[in-house]
């Protein structure tokens, strides 16, 4: 049976209309919520590895007014591989930013882990948004967060899912006990209810990816660069939602990437990893608002 989610009342109060753009020759599924106001925001959210769209939702359910766009990445979710194409941070750059002058010119962008490299990378090489909004943001080699030990071992596993013959690699990239142990890792909360909810999040979506190759060319990608190789050209306001217990890049160097940004504001969470997305997305939504300058809507 599902885990029930706890932000499930607050979503609904929130329209959604799925839709789908052609982007790159292929098609780009992608999701709008809320209601587009004549002068508030417009948000282009794209999420992180191996999720999709409803990876953000938590965060969408506290940003009531605000009209957002969530795509699936290309090979993730409903969203297919671009054909006859390596999945590497050219693609998703080129994709991203033809997805957000398709559908949503002028938007703000926000990204999430993966996400934020795609995003960085995205505005840097011209993407014209007013704001950028980074959650959990890549800021350093993920070799050598706190968990190195544990990324190199995920690059072997990453490696022997592709080297597999392909039904066998499939089946270890996508088993269950795998996902589980994700999960476990990423997880910080103590409430058995939120860690319930997190897991079947990550069982439900975590292996929604089109392909192995497509998969593995992602993780290469997100293991390969990180936000700092982007900061110091990126010339618009930047807000860093970071958390004081992410393994993948520690407090100490998000605060040296903040310094990076000609412009950025960091707003720090504490008692949360890389998953402030599911855990505390009331305070990133609450930081959200104050960076874009809107009343926090009472009782949110």
């Amino acid at each position: 049976m599902p885990a029930t989610s706890p932000y499930a009342a607050r979503l609904a109060e929130i329209p959604v209309e799925r839709r789908e753009v052609q982007v790159l020759g292929s098609t780009t599924a992608y999701w709008v919520y809320g209601d587009a106001a004549e002068d508030g925001p417009t948000i282009v959210a794209v999420h992180g590895f191996r999720g999709e769209h409803h990876g953000l939702e938590p965060v969408v359910a506290y940003l009531p007014g605000i009209r957002i766009i969530s795509p699936d990445l290309p090979g993730f979710g409903e969203t297919p591989p671009i054909p006859d194409r390596e999945h590497d941070l050219g693609l998703y750059t080129g994709w991203l930013c033809e997805f957000a002058r398709a559908v949503a010119p002028g938007a703000i962008i926000l990204g999430h882990s993966f996400g934020s490299i795609v995003s960085a990378a995205a505005v840097a090489s011209g993407l014209e948004t007013p704001e950028l909004i980074l959650i959990n943001p890549i800021g350093a080699p993920a070799l050598e967060g706190p968990k190195g030990l544990l990324t190199r071992i995920a690059v072997l596993y990453y490696a022997l899912g592709a080297r597999l013959p392909e039904r066998w690699g499939t089946a270890l990239l996508r088993h269950p006990l795998t996902v589980r142990v994700m999960s476990m890792a990423m997880a910080k909360t103590r409430d058995p209810a939120l860690r319930r909810f997190i897991h079947d999040q990550h069982e439900a979506y975590f292996s929604r990816f089109a392909d192995r190759d497509a998969l593995h060319d992602a993780f290469v990608t997100s293991v390969s660069h990180d936000v700092r190789a982007f900061a110091g050209v990126i010339d618009v306001p930047t807000l860093l939602i970071a958390a004081q217990r992410d393994d993948i890049t520690p407090i100490e160097a998000e605060r040296r990437l903040a310094m990076m940004f000609p412009h950025a504001e960091l707003v720090e969470i504490a008692e949360v990893g890389h998953l402030i997305h599911y855990e505390t997305p009331a305070e990133a939504a609450g930081a959200i608002r104050r960076f874009l300058r809107l009343p926090v809507v009472p009782g949110r």
